[in-house]
């Protein structure tokens, strides 16, 4: 398919490293402006449409008055926190995101972190690693409870699994509910302190906005049970990580399997790293083989809806920074 040149739309791609793969769709029907963040500012000068292969740059906030024909940003990745600010949001922008590429990979990164400590694999670990044979009796996880902040896609394909094998799943978002079809009963997560006393496991998935930051304090992960462990792959500032820290370091929780974090990476001299009853892993739930080829793809079939019907996939609305369901 060719676009005549006179009305080619013009697509800016802002990059850090690689440039995606499988672009000649767009290239063929698009002027394509490929930009590093210093180059951004003349780049966005009559572009309509801003693909953030950056997925976590802010850059855009900095260079916004130079967006003067901007129609449409798709940012590579599930969350938007980066890229949203005032400007953009009381914009005619469409904003869209990567909803759908990395729910089943970090719900299967969830499980995993159970049956981790579940099966002590990280005590087998060490243990292996000091040649050192003990036996120890590990847990079911059947029948376990779990509550999961965040009821969007990625929550709920947690909820799927996690109900498969077994565990009993309960969900908070922002409106508390019967019936629903995932998660059964949702607590409003504006309740979060009364709703997590039964929990075995508290998995953190929810987007950051104003209402989930520091959503996880010291109030919330007092009323935890000993016995209990926090799985956090949202955002790292959802939870207020001193409180955390003070909690396993008084027994107060059992345990924390953590992917994100307020500042990342996490310092090396952090207490985090060095405690046994923690999990420490870099971003990377949602990163199965072959993640960024779907991302590109993702991109290029939406800009297919963008020149034909119009129909875009994954608008976020810009008040709430996630896509309604």
């Amino acid at each position: 398919m060719s676009v005549p040149e006179t009305s080619r739309p013009v697509v800016v791609v802002l990059y850090k490293d690689k440039l995606p793969v499988g672009m000649e769709p767009v290239e063929v029907a698009a002027e394509v402006r490929y930009a590093r963040t210093e180059e951004l500012a003349e780049a966005l000068q009559g572009a309509d449409v801003l693909f953030l292969w950056d997925f976590f740059s802010s850059a855009l906030a900095d260079v916004w008055e130079h967006a003067d024909s901007l129609k449409w940003v798709q940012v590579a990745a599930a969350g938007v926190d980066k890229l949203l600010f005032d400007g953009l949001r009381e914009s005619n922008v469409i904003v869209t995101n990567a909803r759908g590429i990395f729910d089943r990979p970090i719900a299967e990164f969830v499980l995993g972190s159970i049956l981790a400590f579940a099966k002590d694999i990280h005590g087998s670990v060490r243990r292996q690693e000091r040649f050192e044979w003990e036996h120890r009796e590990t847990e079911r996880i059947d029948d376990q409870s779990v509550l999961i902040v965040g009821t969007g896609a990625i929550g709920r394909e947690i909820a799927r699994l996690l109900k498969a094998v077994g565990m009993r799943v309960s969900g908070a978002g922002r409106a508390a509910r019967d019936g629903d079809p995932d998660f059964g009963v949702v607590h409003s997560s504006s309740g979060l302190v009364d709703a997590v006393g039964s929990a075995d496991y508290l998995v953190n998935v929810a987007p950051l906005t104003d209402a989930t930051r520091n959503l996880i304090d010291a109030d919330v992960l007092a009323a935890l049970k000993p016995e209990a462990r926090l799985i956090n792959v949202g955002r790292g500032e959802s939870v207020d990580t001193d409180a955390l820290v003070s909690a396993l370091q008084r027994g107060k929780l059992a345990g924390a399997a953590l992917d994100v974090f307020e500042t990342e990476p996490l310092p090396a001299n952090h207490p985090l790293w060095r405690m046994h009853n923690v999990l420490v892993s870099s971003h990377m739930s949602g990163d199965a083989k072959g993640w960024l080829e779907r991302l590109s793809v993702q991109f290029t079939d939406n800009f297919a809806h963008y020149i034909g019907d119009g129909k875009l996939s994954n608008v976020v609305d810009k008040k709430l920074g996630f896509v309604p369901q």
